[in-house]
């Protein structure tokens, strides 16, 4: 028994009571017992410490007594102290079985459940299902005392607090009942079932909702799109039941139009004409919406084109068919003028939903000047016709910069009342240039020359720069164009290649040991993904001659291999055409050989990597060209980019970074590492502080730094230690004998990421 240290009589009296060796309780049991005494009677709280006392000696440790104390006043607050019997029958039942992990996740969650139940008949028949799914699916061997506990009761106990938010409580026993009947012979099926990850616990889970079920007004909304709007779309539902957080909404794509498998009552509209709206709205941009290249827009750019380009569409619906105003006005959120706070979280999304609201009502109440003006330049464009999604987008940038504020970048953001849930998400307005990397823009030359087009024509992307003299960004100083780089001959990289195949033999068998392997076994697990036989069999001959049999009888698999997204940033500037001392070649064929044995060595490995060339002429003109994308293999294609590399003007390596960064930032890899090959200082023609441009470079760095994006430099400047230490810290290397990069950089690399 550990001392106390309770000076009160009566809290040394329930400490004594609930009689418990663990450290931990005594930490916190005052202020449980406080929370306690407010909601017990005397008889409740002396059959709550009892209860409690007894969970404590289960032998399961300290999580179920703790659980328990800080939970079981929010239960009685909820069904009352006659709940306590029925619970404690159900722990008594679990431990006196091979459920006992299980009594840690029912407590745990016990509490959500009772708010949700309102009486103790209903706490009662959720028990009852809870013991039930532990009988049928408690295993034995071969007639034996059971010894296999239930794999699905711990998840089931996790994942009730959300059933019941779905589901009455005949759909809980319902979902289930046909777990049980269907998996109760299969342990992994089963877990995968009742922690709802599996399709079919999905699927029966959505039978049992309420509401309107698409399944059950499919028809119906076929006839309408095809009836009212002329539209043969296929519908393809989606579930809503399982990301609370981040709920998906309706979109469209070459597969369908997506919408929710249920819809319930809202504001006074019906599922079924909540169905109609989401409908209508996606046939509007079928029919009006063009195509926008997304790349030189920011994400609050493109959203603020977003809610211009949801209002044109719906005024022009409106106009086909009146009645679907008064759907999208009960729909749509009235957010209050003055809800949310500019000095203490970005209001852009308040904002944007606001000038939403005025769009569409005229009767909208907003006294802010931008919205007013903003709101009669929309009438007055739409007035002219149907007007473009490109004249659209003029006007919501217009209405960005008039209204930009500094808190709009503020991370917390004012979410309240702006949810437009009968909108889809806008895809289809968007191109990306990465899109060219997709294996359906490759198989496809038409798309694909359609594409390059439309590179070479891409409108600037802005970017800021550091100015160290005042410490302070330059907004959107630099304009940098972006295009895929011309294309060679990819025989000339072949025959690089094939110039250093010694020196690629010696690669390969460097490259051989960084190769991931497929699966490493780990063994004797408690929980696993299957059954380790040859454990099972000596368990099992241990229980059966009367020894403790070893409960770790089971093994998983993790996978032993690489996670990393690799972006290369070559510097094409003037000075690579300067032939290499003591060679007839220049720095510029040094580097396509060095370039081409590392992504020949990349491509081996199986790593994404991405290849990215980039020169400037002042700030007004910063060249990028994609070389490779990073769904490309290296390929002939990319092999001719890279034969046709040329160098010219400067380096405004700050802007070409921060560029590169915005492609490798969308890349899902554990380590991301941006490699900058460069024969210089950054400098540019209309910079004339030597430190200006060093600086910004410098800046950038840190920027992916917070990104989580590593940076590290091959330099082949003889003087760069005056300069690059100051840009990248520790993490660069020079390259004194420039002849030996081709070898160099692919050890590098490996050395780099092993």
């Amino acid at each position: 028994m550990i001392e106390t240290a309770y000076e009160h009589p009566l809290m040394k009296a329930y400490w004594k009571q609930l009689n418990s060796g663990f450290p931990q309780v005594r930490e916190v049991f005052e202020d449980c017992m406080v929370e306690a005494l407010a909601v017990l009677s005397r008889d409740g709280l002396s059959a709550y410490l009892d209860a409690a006392g007894f969970i404590g000696r289960l032998g399961r440790g300290v999580e179920p007594i703790l659980v328990f104390l800080e939970e079981w006043p929010s239960v009685v607050q909820a069904l009352g102290e006659e709940a306590l019997p029925p619970v404690m029958d159900a722990v008594k039942a679990m431990h006196k079985s091979p459920n006992g992990k299980a009594i840690a996740p029912f407590l745990q969650t016990l509490a959500p459940v009772a708010r949700r139940q309102h009486s103790l008949e209903q706490l009662r028949h959720y028990l009852d299902i809870a013991l039930d799914l532990m009988q049928r699916t408690t295993g034995s061997i071969h007639g034996h005392h059971t010894t296999f506990p239930s794999p699905g009761l711990p998840h089931f106990f996790e994942q009730a607090p959300f059933l019941f938010a779905q589901l009455s409580m005949e759909g809980v026993r319902n979902w289930v009942d046909y777990g049980v009947r269907n998996y109760s012979r299969h342990p992994e099926r089963q877990q995968e079932y009742f922690a709802l990850k599996s399709a079919d616990s999905r699927a029966v889970m959505q039978r049992e909702r309420h509401g309107v079920l698409f399944a059950d007004v499919e028809r119906r909304l076929d006839l309408y799109l095809r009836g009212l709007w002329q539209d043969a779309e296929q519908l393809v539902p989606y579930s809503t039941a399982f990301d609370e957080l981040r709920k998906p909404i309706p979109y469209y794509d070459r597969l369908g139009m997506r919408v929710p498998d249920v819809f319930d009552s809202r504001d006074g509209v019906k599922g079924i004409d909540r169905y109609r709206a989401v409908l209508a709205h996606m046939v509007g941009h079928r029919r009006w919406s063009g195509q926008i290249v997304a790349d030189n827009y920011s994400p609050l750019q493109r959203m603020g084109v977003e809610f211009f380009e949801d209002c044109r569409i719906e005024t022009l619906l409106m106009r086909e068919y009146p009645g679907l105003k008064k759907i999208f006005l009960a729909l749509h959120p009235h957010p209050g003028e003055d809800d949310c706070d500019q000095e203490t979280m970005s209001c852009l999304r308040h904002r944007l939903t606001m000038l939403s609201r005025a769009l569409l009502d005229e009767n909208h109440g907003y006294k802010n000047p931008a919205i007013l003006e903003f709101v009669g330049r929309f009438h007055a464009l739409l007035a002219q016709g149907a007007s473009s999604t490109r004249e659209i987008a003029d006007l919501a940038l217009a209405f960005a910069a008039r209204t930009r504020r500094q808190s709009d970048q503020y991370a917390k953001v004012y979410f309240d009342n702006t949810v437009i849930d009968y909108r889809d998400d806008n895809r289809h307005m968007w191109q990306f240039i990465e899109d060219s990397d997709d294996e359906d823009y490759f198989d496809d030359p038409d798309k694909k020359q359609k594409k390059e087009a439309e590179v070479q024509t891409l409108p600037p992307r802005h970017y800021p720069e550091w100015d160290y003299n005042s410490q302070t960004y330059r907004p959107d100083w630099v304009s940098l164009y972006e295009a895929l780089h011309p294309k060679g001959n990819a025989a000339d990289i072949d025959r690089l290649l094939q110039k250093h195949a010694a020196l690629a033999k010696r690669l390969k068998r460097m490259l051989d040991l960084l190769k991931p392997q497929d699966k490493v076994r780990i063994r004797y697990q408690e929980e696993g993904s299957e059954l380790d036989l040859d454990v099972a069999i000596r368990s099992l001959i241990d229980f059966m001659g009367g020894a403790n049999p070893d409960s770790r009888i089971n093994m998983s698999h993790r996978t032993s291999g690489r996670n990393i997204a690799v972006s290369l940033l070559l510097d094409l500037s003037e000075s690579l055409n300067e032939k290499v001392a003591g060679s007839e070649q220049t720095v510029l064929e040094l580097s396509q050989e060095a370039v081409s044995l590392l992504a020949w060595s990349i491509e081996r490995l199986g790593d994404p990597f991405a290849i990215g060339g980039f020169h400037s002429n002042t700030r007004h003109d910063v060249r990028y060209m994609h070389i490779k994308g990073y769904r490309e293999h290296w390929s002939d294609e990319v092999k001719a980019r890279l034969a046709a590399m040329q160098a010219g003007w400067s380096t405004r390596m700050g802007a070409a970074m921060r560029h590169a960064a915005h492609y490798l930032e969308g890349q899902k890899a554990d380590k991301k590492l941006m490699l900058i090959l460069t024969d210089g200082e950054p400098a540019d023609v209309d910079v004339h502080d030597e430190r200006l441009l060093i600086e910004d470079a410098r800046r950038a760095v840190k920027e992916l730094d917070q990104k989580g994006i590593f940076t590290f430099c091959i330099n082949l400047d003889p003087k760069a230690d005056e300069y690059v230490s100051d840009i990248f810290g520790h993490r660069y290397t020079v390259v004194d004998n420039i002849q030996r990069l081709p070898e160099k950089l692919p050890q590098l690399f490996m050395a780099l990421t092993k």
